[in-house]
């Protein structure tokens, strides 16, 4: 694996922090992710998300959902109640697991439910009034308001 030092970055730019921090967790991340357990991401409208998590063998009680530095964490804990059970064949993974999603800007959670062995995590953009474009209103110049400005002037000089 190669490592790049972006120490220079850092250095050099100004108000860049989130974008070098984001390479830095990409390029930490490099190695092999880990795929349990499974999850979707599905748009559900212009600004609206859906994270789709198979959890199945954990109750609501095993599962915790945070936000916490710009990421959502889910992540299990499986009691253990399944002493004095003998198991033939154990296919239904219940390890304990921890699945962070690094959300973008004016991204927040706006709420998980569970139903059917699936976690599921809505989430919405909410782009404040003055980031969204708007548009400016041209106003036709008025050919009397024009040639006044110029006589106008005319009298200064």
């Amino acid at each position: 694996m190669r490592s790049f030092d972006l120490a220079p970055l850092y250095r050099a730019t100004v108000g860049f922090d989130q974008i070098a921090d984001l390479m830095d967790r990409v390029l930490a991340n490099d190695v092999a992710q880990p795929t349990y357990p499974p999850y979707n991401i599905e748009k559900t409208a212009d600004d609206a998300y859906r994270i789709s998590i198979a959890v199945a063998g954990f109750s609501e009680a095993d599962l915790s959902v945070e936000v916490k530095d710009h990421a959502l964490v889910v992540s299990a804990r499986k009691t253990e109640e399944d002493e004095g059970k003998t198991y033939l064949h154990r296919g239904i993974a219940t390890r304990a697991f921890e699945r962070r999603f690094t959300l973008a800007d004016h991204v927040r959670v706006v709420g998980a439910s569970y139903a059917d062995g699936m976690l599921h995590v809505d989430l919405q953009r909410e782009i404040p009034e003055a980031l969204k474009p708007r548009r400016i209103e041209i106003a036709k110049a008025d050919a009397r308001t024009t040639q006044k400005d110029v006589v106008d002037a005319e009298k200064v000089n």
